[in-house]
């Protein structure tokens, strides 16, 4: 994998839509069975063409699911539809099951292809060679995407909302760097995760903190003793005496982060009971692999979690700032028990719709009424106004200029994450404000 820039493809003449698919449902958020017309929908002879976009995650599989990423979707689309759709575009959005496959992500993107869409909007996949060939063959935006694969910070096509696993495990090394002497992380052994020492290296050595001890451990384990006990010695704890140091105290000043994504908290579960009830070494991950969710399943402020360092990408879930997304969620969610507003995927999913939405009035504030892959594409390049979030992310432009220069990684426009603490089993702010790792990510480059 290199930094070098790929030319902008451009795109064909759309495909015509074929048979229904398996995997993939079309929502026409406007037709709500058993709920008649709602407030500020337009008749049904909308002046305007209706927008097809795609959102996509894996769903009840053994590894990371992200259901709540399409169900957020959904319920964007019935609100914005309640409201006469986007400058009068009415909004479909077609969900697919990615599966955590290769072969099923490739199938969902030539779907999207097929039933015409315009864009592929805040989904999830770490198989982004898979997803991005058919995407950039038609031309078609791939828009705040989780950030799981390094496809979506290589492709002209992607515009990406956050600096994915790269800024989050720089962010979580800089955070560990200010209380912790000795790092280990345990982390999936994957392609993926061979990235992740690396970048969780370059945030502890801004703080002048040695390496971190790099624990493999399988993506979908069911039990992590083995892992737990490699950590903890690579810290030099000793996990007989329940994290006393091998000298007799405290294993002071040592710390444990894992990212294995819904398996993280396996590894806790693990780590808990091989450190009994006294744990002396602290813990820490970042947010999608911990969450308030997973804090309260296991036990709140007397569970593992308990002053646990969290690195996420967006403020804390408790935050003012979501307030316009949970009410979208109580209005038009329908009670959808797959959607947690404190979920990253959920939250990001959102933020990629609000990205959408923009460059959407931006064309027609331009009186541009076809809404293609390349006139959105145009729009994204453009950056004639960059995008608002409402103080979620700073704010977003994908113009040359705004691309940071992190090798492997050219398409990051926002290096910033947030520093949270499970505090009283809350995960609470640990600071105010983002933290910017641009400069750590650059350093990352130069030294490596």
């Amino acid at each position: 994998m290199t930094g070098r820039r790929r030319s902008s493809p451009r795109p064909f003449a759309q495909a015509p839509a074929v048979g229904a698919a398996v995997a993939c449902t079309a929502v026409i958020a406007s037709l709500l069975s058993g709920c008649g017309s709602l407030p500020g929908v337009s008749g049904g002879s909308g002046e305007k063409d209706p927008i097809t976009v795609m959102t996509w995650a894996p769903e009840d599989t053994k590894a990371t699911n992200m259901p709540g990423m399409p169900a957020m979707a959904q319920a964007y689309a019935r609100w914005v539809n309640s409201r006469g759709g986007i400058r009068g575009h009415h909004l479909r959005v077609l969900t697919c099951n990615e599966q955590n496959d290769s072969v099923a992500a490739a199938q969902c993107a030539q779907r999207a292809v097929d039933r015409g869409a315009v864009a592929v909007v805040g989904s999830y996949s770490q198989f982004g060679r898979a997803f991005m060939s058919p995407l950039e063959v038609k031309g078609i935006p791939f828009i705040g995407g989780y950030g799981a694969s390094d496809e979506e910070f290589e492709s002209p096509l992607s515009y990406p909302v956050n600096g994915g696993q790269a800024s989050l495990l720089a962010g979580n090394g800089r955070q560990l760097a200010r209380d912790c002497r000795r790092v280990a992380l345990v982390r999936p052994d994957t392609i993926q995760g061979d990235q992740m020492p690396s970048l969780l290296n370059s945030g502890l050595e801004s703080g002048s903190r040695h390496p971190a001890k790099d624990i493999k451990a399988p993506e979908d384990g069911t039990d992590y003793s083995s892992e737990v006990n490699r950590a903890l010695d690579g810290v030099g704890a000793d996990p007989a005496v329940y994290g006393t140091s091998k000298a007799g105290g405290k294993a002071e000043g040592s710390c444990v982060t894992a990212s294995l994504g819904d398996h993280t908290d396996v590894f806790f579960d693990s780590f808990r009971r091989l450190q009994e009830d006294s744990p002396k070494v602290r813990v820490a991950s970042v947010l999608g692999s911990v969450g308030q969710a997973l804090v309260n399943r296991t036990g709140g402020r007397s569970g593992p979690f308990e002053g646990a360092d969290i690195t996420g990408w967006y403020p804390v879930a408790g935050d003012s700032r979501w307030a316009p997304m949970r009410k979208v969620i109580h209005d038009f969610a329908f009670n959808d028990n797959r959607i947690d507003p404190a979920d990253q995927g959920v939250q990001t999913t959102w933020i990629a719709y609000t990205v959408l939405r923009s460059m959407i009035e931006q064309l027609d504030d331009k009186g541009v009424e076809d809404i293609t892959p390349h006139s959105l594409q145009t729009a994204l390049d453009s950056g004639d106004r960059a995008v608002d979030t409402g103080g979620l992310t700073p704010k977003l432009s994908w113009r040359e200029d705004d691309m940071l220069a992190v090798q492997d990684f050219p398409r990051i426009v926002n290096g910033t994450v947030t520093y949270q603490v499970v505090r009283d089993g809350e995960l609470v702010a640990a600071q105010h404000g983002f933290v910017n790792v641009t400069k750590t990510l650059e350093r990352r480059r130069a030294d490596s």
